[in-house]
């Protein structure tokens, strides 16, 4: 009665559904050439594993090579996880290195299959008896017909030795390839046979597609008497070549192998060539990689975000550190101080109910939704090239969104209370959490429009798993880094949310004093949101009317009694300072500003107020174009991915690129801008064709070939983007 391996959910399978293993995978043996071919007849709706085989000897004065088993499909397999695996038919060779005098040889052969019902047979053993024919007169061989031929440089001189396998089967060569861009390419060598591990390179005979990276592994150093000392594989060794290759369906590529190899007994075979057939997947993307330096040329920095990516699949506890670490950095940029008066006006909204642990519970909350959305979306648009920002950018999605934080300000002032409606409170009366649980839930979905809205969208960090997602489609790895970066860009926010709720007053004025500021920093919140869809002079004067109304709420114009206190005093000048902060607003916004953080700075004396340094872009909209500008230019190209919505594409607008010695080294540029704004197919098309998921992105161009390791993302500073443009030129 044969045993088998259950999954739970089909444990109602019934043996009498299956086929005896004999019949299941019927086995044949024959002699071919000096070899035993054991070959399987596999039944529809079965399969065996590739790595369960095992062939020995039984009988005396035998001696076998290593068996030569082809490739399988590579699968994900519910019992053994990633491995090969056969269908229909599958033959193994053996060579026979030495035969008995009777010529009779007796087999030990293990395998093991399964059943796509969800059933997996046992190992099974089976005996094999053969009878070896007699050995035929062999033909001069290749390896004979080198005899006599002087010493070549690169191999030794070929020696007379009966027992030397022809080179076809000292080394065996295949590959499969996968759907990441990559092709796994699998050498044996015999027994007593080595190969050289310099020797190998590859190439691929599509002028499309062009190998970029082998990843030779580990070799065993030896002291070659031909190349001194050197690094050798023995037995069976795996090479993973990584293409670049465009979007496309299935195809067949040539895959031609340079190698050399020698016998340990004293022969030495010549550089080989040889080529195989491959079968590449469809690739629903490009896969772009950078092409590595040649030897003789000087080792070039790495981008950041490609650092980050290489970090990922090299050392991951490592990159995962990396992550984190950067996304406590990201959490003292701009891109995240919006998030404080949200989580704070979560938290001064729970009045005199709030205590320590509740607010650690509410700002936890806040940030593992924020970390979760921020890497769902993240890894989706790692995985598909999907600019998902884009959506949540629209000004209708942004107006609303803004909306709800001044609906929020609004109850932070007192207007009206945010509550369940009286129905649902008398249902839930009965819970004592009732109240917990609904707080939580508001914290949660504020936490995730936190993520889609106002989180750094295209910081290195941001980009590095991103590269790493699309390139290996590693979701999970690449998933656990923008987790690791949001919780990262959380934990400040974290401290902050615990330490106001201990710090806050529990009752009476001081609590509505301190939401009133919340809410003022939820009104501010709305407006830095819809700076990305409005006109500048419209943010101008609304920053403007937000400061003066915060100084009349502070008295900047009501007259103080002689006898008013100092923090009154205090409060009014607070107020008088933003009175006057106000009204530049409102005279930089009339008087044709368009910059709320210098709202006077086109008043300066200069050339035109500073409108003639602003440098000139060439505006494409598509793919072809673009190459066409690129292929044409006579000079360095600067390509500059914008959109309005893009906050970080706007404070390069108005910060780094009419800087004077920016703009006068610009000059020695062909600019050109790709506004993505409207995220049409054409500009979809362009961002995958550079692998990039959204703006702002640079990327620097000379002789019509990208400078991969400047591209750049996120906003830079002057002086950072002057290194950039220096290193281009």
């Amino acid at each position: 009665m044969l045993l088998y391996f259950w999954l739970p959910a089909q444990a109602q399978i019934s043996p009498d559904d299956l086929l005896p293993v004999e019949e299941a995978f019927a086995l044949e043996a024959q002699v071919e050439d000096e070899h035993i071919v054991l070959r399987w007849q596999i039944a529809d709706g079965y399969y065996l594993y590739r790595h369960a085989f095992r062939i020995s000897a039984e009988s005396d004065g035998v001696v076998l090579g290593e068996p030569l088993i082809p490739l399988g499909e590579a699968t994900v397999d519910e019992f053994f996880g990633e491995t090969e695996t056969y269908r229909t038919e599958v033959a193994v060779r053996v060579p026979v290195i030495e035969r008995p005098a009777d010529d009779q040889v007796e087999l030990r052969v293990r395998s093991q299959g399964c059943a796509d019902l969800g059933v997996c047979y046992p190992p099974h053993l089976e005996a094999v008896a053969l009878t070896l024919p007699e050995p035929a007169a062999a033909p001069a061989s290749g390896l004979d017909r080198l005899l006599g031929s002087g010493p070549r440089q690169g191999s030794r001189l070929l020696a007379t030795e009966p027992t030397a396998l022809p080179a076809e089967e000292a080394f065996s060569f295949e590959a499969i390839a996968s759907s990441d861009g990559s092709i796994l390419v699998r050498f044996v060598a015999q027994p007593d046979y080595y190969l050289y591990k310099q020797a190998f390179d590859f190439s691929i005979d599509d002028p499309e597609i062009r190998v970029v990276r082998v990843d030779l592994p580990q070799a065993v150093p030896i002291h070659d008497e031909f190349f001194g000392d050197t690094e050798v594989y023995y037995g069976e060794v795996e090479i993973p070549v990584h293409l670049a290759i465009p979007a496309g369906p299935a195809r067949t590529i040539s895959l031609s192998a340079d190698f050399q190899g020698c016998w340990e007994n004293g022969i030495c075979y010549p550089p080989m060539t040889r080529s195989l057939a491959v079968d590449l997947p469809a690739i629903d993307r490009d896969i772009r990689r950078e092409v590595p330096p040649a030897a003789a040329e000087p080792v070039r920095p790495v981008a950041e975000q490609d650092r980050l990516a290489q970090a990922l699949s090299g050392t991951p506890l490592l990159a995962l550190s990396l992550f984190l670490l950067a996304g406590i950095l990201l959490a003292f940029t701009p891109c995240v101080f919006p998030m404080v008066p949200i989580l704070s006006g979560l938290i001064a909204g729970e009045g005199d109910k709030m205590t320590t642990w509740r607010a650690f519970r509410l700002s936890l909350v806040y940030v593992l939704a924020m970390a979760l959305v921020y890497t769902a979306f993240g890894v989706i648009a790692g995985m598909f090239g999907q600019n998902l920002q884009a959506v949540f950018q629209h000004p209708m999605v942004l107006s609303s969104f803004a909306g709800l934080f001044v609906l929020l300000s609004l109850a932070m002032f007192g207007f009206y209370e945010l509550q369940l409606p009286s129905s649902w409170q008398t249902r839930l009366n009965e819970w004592s959490n009732r109240a917990e649980g609904g707080t939580l839930i508001g914290a949660a979905i504020m936490g995730a429009l936190s993520a889609l809205v106002v989180g750094p969208c295209v910081a290195p960090a941001l980009m590095g798993a991103l590269i790493y997602i699309g390139q290996t489609g590693d979701a999970v790895l690449g998933g656990a880094a923008l987790f690791a970066m949001a919780m990262g860009m959380g934990i400040p926010l974290i401290i902050w949310g615990t330490s106001a709720g201990r710090l806050l007053p529990r009752a009476g004025a001081w609590m509505n004093a301190v939401k009133a500021v919340f809410g003022v920093g939820l009104l501010a919140l709305a407006i830095w949101m819809l700076e990305r869809v409005i006109p500048p002079a419209v943010t101008m004067l609304l920053w403007g009317s937000l400061a003066i109304a915060c100084a009349v709420y502070l008295g900047a114009l009501a007259r103080l009694p002689l006898d008013a206190s100092g923090w009154r005093k205090l409060w009014q000048g607070l107020g008088l300072i933003l009175l006057i902060l106000g009204a530049i607003q409102m005279i930089g916004a009339l008087s044709g500003g368009n910059d709320w953080l210098r709202p006077l700075h086109h008043l300066r004396g200069g050339p035109v107020a500073g409108v003639e340094s602003q440098p000139e872009f060439r505006r494409v909209d598509t793919l072809a174009e673009l190459q066409t500008q690129i292929a044409s230019a006579g000079q360095p190209v600067f390509l500059d991915f914008y959109a309005d919505w893009c906050v970080d594409c706007v404070r390069m607008e108005r910060r780094t690129f009419p800087d004077p010695r920016v703009a006068a080294r610009m000059r020695d540029f062909e600019l050109i801008k790709i506004d993505v704004t409207d995220y049409t197919s054409d500009h979809q098309a362009i961002l995958s064709h550079f692998g990039l998921i959204g703006p702002p992105a640079y990327l620097f161009f000379r002789d019509g070939e990208e400078l991969g390791h400047l591209r750049s993302f996120g906003f830079l500073t002057p002086a950072r983007f002057l290194t950039l443009l220096d290193e281009a030129g």
